[in-house]
């Protein structure tokens, strides 16, 4: 058992980083593209810094985290009992369907993150703002489901996830239409 909690510290440090540096990338995609509607030559010298900080990030700690977490999940899933044990409940199955969510999230910031690099902006910093919220709610979903392991308590936490997600997105609207305002 000791050696399995070995494994699970590890997956859960792992998980961490991974989490920490899905929401800052995002908050620096905003960052990036707020800085292309500036002026020369603060546009270059702030596209280049948050090029350099993305990269950092991502190539440095979200993609080795999301590697190591994912490596310490498969050894104790696969190679220890309890791991195989767990295989068989049923709140693993959708935990591990949140897991491949989080893995297409991981995926579609990447592809964010490659066209920022080349300067191609596909998407407002409003909508990045939105985006993030994403992986708050995986962590969420995800956390509750693992500590609560009964389907009707998960469900309850789920859709309190969901509705405070709906709450965040109101205030997001209404603190750009006070932004909006107060700039006019």
């Amino acid at each position: 058992m000791e050696y399995y909690n070995y494994l699970k510290s590890l997956h859960l440090i792992f998980v961490i980083t991974w989490f920490a540096g899905l929401f800052y990338i995002v908050r620096l995609f905003v960052y990036q593209i707020e800085a292309a509607a500036k002026p020369s030559p603060e546009k270059e010298i702030l596209q280049k810094q948050y090029k350099l900080m993305t990269y950092r990030l991502w190539y440095i700690i979200t993609w080795p985290s999301a590697i190591l977490a994912s490596f310490f999940a498969f050894w104790m899933l696969f190679y220890t009992d309890l791991g195989k044990a767990w295989l068989l409940m049923p709140w693993m199955h959708v935990k591990l369907g949140f897991v491949l969510l989080l893995y297409l999230y991981h995926g579609k910031c990447h592809q964010i993150y490659s066209q920022l690099q080349k300067d191609d902006i596909k998407h407002s910093a409003n909508f990045m703002r939105l985006w993030n919220e994403g992986a708050t709610i995986i962590l969420f979903s995800v956390v509750f489901l693992v500590i609560l392991k009964n389907a009707v308590n998960w469900i309850y936490g789920v859709m309190g996830i969901f509705l405070f997600s709906l709450m965040i997105m109101l205030g997001f609207k209404m603190y750009k239409r006070i932004r909006e305002r107060n700039s006019s």
